[in-house]
């Protein structure tokens, strides 16, 4: 009998390609609750050590509540397959008793922790990314913006910077007086977004504390910022992604942005040419 013939290909000893998630890793308790991130790890030989990897910090958009982990771990998971560690993080939930500053304060306490844990996880804690998509673009933004800054930081891992390398956003507000307008009423009466106010503060200086177009400073060291959005966006105008690419341009920032043609939020912007951007960006600036 004529066999077809065997193929043989070589075996992988490096594991590239390979990778798996550690799931529930507790990054805080300081506030009388677990807050949790998951880890997608590229895999390694089991009797070397692990190597030091770019770290990409997700968050993924909640309406600035309570983000699912789960929802791009999938596509995710190809920046750990490329040799990225990529962690996706939860926050405390402004429905739930935590206002602004709450989910700015736990992904920086999140950044320092990893940042405390790098040996241990294989972290390259000299190139980290923030990348966050809708209120998580609010917050990567917001992160790469106000680094170290301590009407931001809290107590844990204070010997551990903030500070990151480069910032993703993607259809991320940029702008909250320009977004809401004048129904500032309408916004803080929302039950989706009335627990953001501070008790005691007013709203436009929450509006203002919350728009990461508002942080900038002109010849300041900013990382580099890429911001992505759909034109037809239909939670946040197109033009928050616009403005705030011409603020930093303004300001002598590196900043790009990129437009995807009739896109709403989240579903159809994205796509695997998106993915390619999006990592040859990590690429440059990782």
């Amino acid at each position: 009998m004529q066999y077809p013939p065997i193929v043989s290909i070589p075996n992988n000893p490096s594991l590239h390609g390979m990778a798996g998630v550690i799931p529930d890793v507790v990054y805080s308790t300081a506030r009388g609750m677990d807050l949790k991130l998951s880890l997608i790890l590229p895999w390694h030989e089991e009797e070397t050590p692990p190597a030091k990897r770019p770290l990409i910090v997700f968050v993924q958009g909640s309406g600035w509540t309570s983000p699912d982990i789960s929802y791009q771990l999938p596509q995710l998971g190809r920046y750990a397959q490329f040799g990225h560690a990529v962690a996706t993080v939860t926050h405390r939930s402004s429905k739930e008793g935590h206002p602004f500053p709450a989910y700015l304060q736990d992904v920086k306490t999140a950044i320092r922790f990893l940042r405390a844990h790098a040996d241990e996880y294989g972290l390259d804690t000299e190139r980290i990314c923030i990348f966050g998509t809708s209120s998580g673009g609010n917050t990567a933004l917001l992160v790469g913006l106000t680094p170290n800054d301590p009407r931001y930081e809290t107590e844990e891992y204070a010997d551990q910077s903030s500070a990151v390398k480069t910032v993703i956003s993607c259809f991320g507000p940029t702008d909250l007086q320009a977004l809401v307008g004048n129904n500032v009423n309408t916004f803080l009466y929302n039950p989706d977004f009335s627990g953001l106010l501070p008790a005691g503060w007013e709203p436009e200086k929450l509006l203002t504390a919350m728009s990461p177009i508002a942080e900038i400073i002109p010849g300041c060291d900013y990382p580099p910022i890429l911001l992505a959005q759909g034109d037809a966006d239909e939670l946040v105008p197109f033009s928050q992604s616009e403005s705030m690419y011409h603020a930093l341009l303004d300001a002598g920032c590196s900043a790009r942005l990129i437009r995807v043609l009739g896109a709403p939020h989240e579903g159809s912007f994205w796509s695997n040419r998106l993915f390619g951007l999006i990592a040859d960006f990590l690429r440059e600036t990782l």
